[in-house]
Order: C-alpha cells, then sequence, then structure tokens
C-alpha cells in the first residue's frame, strides 16, 4: 500500500468528505444537511487515506455516550463516515484505518465503538457483532384499529413547529436515554439531526410535522412525522411516514401512537427504525396487517474487554470466566473473569479454567442484551467448557428491555 494515513485537517474537509460521497454513489447531500456534518465531524478522531493529492478513504469517530444495561452512560467511538474509493478498492486501506481507529480508541480510553453498517457483512473480520436490532412496518390503518391504553384520553395533544418545540423534545429524549439500551445521549449540535428536513429528500411528502403530548401543561411526549397526500379513483390514499416517537408513559404513547394512526386522508403509517419491542405491536387489532419486518441496527466492538464488561450491569448473578479471541486487538485475547449483577460487576484477567469460549464479536453481540448468547452457541460461535455456564451467562446478560439506536451517525 502506497497511500498515507493522516489525521484530518479542518481545511481539508471538503476534499475528504466529497470522497465519501463519492463512494456512497456520488450524489451530493443538501447544503444544509453538508453543513450539519461538517459541524459534527471531530476532526482531531477522523483520518483520511491520501494518495498523493487525492483522498482515497476516510473514516471519523464521534466521542458519544452510549447507554447500557443498568443506565450507565458509557463513553464510546461511534465509527462513521468510512469509505474507500473505488479505485483504490483491495489494497488494504479500510483495513489500515480500522486498525489505526481502534488504536486510537483503546488510546482515548474509549471501551467501546460502535456504528451502522452499510454493507453489515465487513465489518465482522474487526470484531463488530450486531448488537441490536431495529424493527420496520407499515400499518394499515383501513383495517387495523389502534386501542390506546386507560388515560390517553386524558392527554392533551398540541401541533407545534419542530424548531419551537425542539427543546421539549429534547427533554423528553433525555429522560428516556437510561432506560433503553443503545441510546445516545445527545451532545450538543445533534440535537438538530432530527429536524433535518431537506426539501429535496422529502419524496412527495409535507415538510416535518411536530405534535406533542401534554398532561398538566407538562410535555409528557411527540411525535415528529410527515405526510404525502396520494389519491386513486377509490380516493385519498394518503401515508404518514413516523419521523420520531417518545413519551414518558403508556398513556401518552398510546394517545400519540392513536393520534398518528387516525390522520385524515391518509392509509397507512410507515414506521422506520424502531425498537423491536416496541409498544404499537400491542395496540394493533392485527399485527401482520402491518407487515413488520428486522433488520441490523447498532454493530457493537468490545475496545476493552474488561472495561467494557464492568460498566453494564446483569440481570441476576453471574461468575463465568470467558476465553476470549480477538486477533485484531490482541490485547483483548485470553481469560476474563466476571463477576456481577444487578448492581455492579468486576472484570479482571484470570488464570482460572474457562467457562466459557467466544470471540469478542459474540461479546460485541450479546453486550446490550438483546441477543442471546444461548442463539450465539447454538449457531456454533459461543463453546460451553464448564456445564451451566451457558445458561448462566445468557440469563445473566439478558435485559428487559430491547436495545435500540434511535438515530444513525
Amino acid at each position: 500500500m502506497t497511500t498515507e494515513l493522516r489525521v484530518l485537517d479542518p481545511a481539508d474537509w471538503d476534499d475528504w468528505y466529497a470522497n465519501l460521497e463519492l463512494a456512497f454513489g456520488g450524489l451530493a447531500e443538501a447544503p444544509e444537511e453538508r453543513a450539519l456534518w461538517r459541524e459534527l465531524t471531530e476532526c482531531d478522531r477522523s483520518v483520511g487515506a491520501w494518495d498523493g493529492e487525492r483522498v482515497v478513504g476516510t473514516a471519523g469517530a464521534f466521542s458519544f455516550r452510549l447507554s447500557v444495561p443498568g443506565g450507565a452512560l458509557v463513553p464510546v467511538a461511534g465509527v462513521t463516515m468510512v469509505g474507500v474509493a473505488a479505485t483504490h478498492r483491495r489494497r488494504g486501506i479500510l483495513t489500515s484505518m480500522m486498525r489505526r481507529q481502534l488504536d486510537d480508541v483503546r488510546a482515548w480510553g474509549e471501551p467501546l465503538a460502535v456504528l451502522t453498517a452499510s454493507e453489515p457483512e465487513i465489518y465482522g473480520r474487526f470484531g463488530y457483532g450486531i448488537g441490536a436490532f431495529t424493527a420496520h412496518a407499515s400499518i394499515d390503518t383501513t383495517r387495523v384499529r389502534l386501542t390506546a391504553p386507560e388515560g390517553a384520553d386524558e392527554v392533551v395533544l398540541r401541533q407545534a413547529d419542530p424548531a419551537k418545540a425542539a427543546a421539549a423534545c429534547e427533554a423528553v429524549y433525555a429522560r428516556l436515554v437510561p432506560g433503553r439500551p443503545g441510546m445516545l445521549a445527545r451532545q450538543p449540535g445533534w440535537e438538530r439531526l432530527p429536524l433535518l428536513d431537506p426539501p429535496g429528500g422529502r419524496e412527495g411528502a409535507s415538510p416535518l410535522q411536530c405534535v406533542l403530548a401534554e398532561r398538566g401543561g407538562e410535555v409528557v411526549g411527540y411525535a415528529r412525522y410527515a405526510i404525502k397526500p396520494e389519491w386513486s379513483y377509490a380516493g385519498a390514499d394518503g401515508s404518514v411516514t413516523l419521523r420520531d416517537i417518545g413519551a414518558l408513559d403508556p398513556a401518552a404513547e398510546g394517545a400519540l401512537w392513536r393520534f398518528l394512526c387516525s390522520i385524515d386522508l391518509v392509509s397507512s403509517v410507515r414506521i422506520r427504525s424502531r425498537p423491536v419491542d416496541d409498544v404499537w405491536q400491542h395496540l394493533v387489532s392485527d399485527v401482520r396487517r402491518c407487515e413488520p419486518t428486522l433488520r441490523d441496527g447498532l454493530h457493537v466492538r468490545l475496545v476493552d474487554v474488561g472495561a467494557a464488561l464492568a460498566a453494564r450491569r446483569y440481570q441476576a448473578p453471574v461468575d463465568v470466566v470467558f476465553e476470549v479471541a480477538d486477533a485484531f486487538c490482541p490485547w483483548n485475547e485470553g481469560r476474563w473473569r466476571l463477576r456481577g449483577g444487578p448492581d455492579g460487576a468486576q472484570c479482571a484477567r484470570t488464570d482460572g479454567a474457562a467457562d466459557l469460549a467466544l470471540s469478542v464479536r459474540e461479546l460485541g453481540s450479546a453486550y446490550l442484551g438483546g441477543v442471546s448468547l444461548t442463539s450465539l452457541a447454538a449457531a456454533g460461535r459461543v463453546r460451553e467448557t464448564r456445564p451451566g455456564a451457558l445458561t448462566e451467562a445468557a440469563v445473566a446478560f439478558g435485559w428487559p428491555v430491547a436495545p435500540w439506536l434511535p438515530h444513525g451517525f
């Protein structure tokens, strides 16, 4: 490889980002979208691969705090903007950037790295495992009834300007973060991401709309969405595309879902990227008419096995020794003893006999509680060496609430 890796100079951002756009098809983003990503890019945490005067590879890492089981907000590297020029594939550029990046993340003292994958098959070889899935659906409101829970009739719904209501929505969002693993505590500037609404990306839908749910004058929930008016010979056949919804209690959330499913002149509510245990599934009369589908969401990589496993809580007592394989980050290889429970955990190196053998990729999948170690063992990816250890660890690693990443990065 003849390319040079170097930290991104802010003066080179336009060239750096242009390579990324080209790697993803060559379509230029809307000016307001590009401007936001420029503002959010952390240049000192980003690298570029240069071939002479030309940028041929990009990779960045946002400094996030991620909610983990138990509610702690753990510093993580949000891997982003990864792309290699089509003319420079198969030259080891991606591997070199991933190598540099994980070395940097370790030096920064962040025990985890996370990403969303344009191509999921790429990142397993670098130790990332799918740690959270996401659900998509389309509710046929002409055939599906939605029953809101008790108390929904007492919730007051108010249409609001999305920008003016942003602070109230962010306050609700912030209260929800500790309760669900995989959510990101939004750093300054990131509150603008849900409001991005370039006209060229609406595909015939309305500008972004917002409804607030209130009780006693307090905002207890919100929904942000767009409406696409369409007509057929039979009449109105529009759709609602849900962009974002959050609520502090079942009544408020039920009232918001009922509202979305009863907007005039529409026949479907399109849901994109929601938790796999989202409440709408239990409010509708016929989930089959909602066409639910599943796809990968957040990919998780343990950069420091001991620190990462000690940072979360476990829903049952656990005392197991893992034999961890990690060829890409060899400092993680070896045996780790995890002792923990609902009140805390410790994880340190040990010379004791291993109870379970697995790679760091499986630990990443199980880390947020949404993928069972038992399921991974059934696929041959976890090996039990002490009878009973698999069940003990699988129960402890599970969590009552499914992990979910609320937005991309």
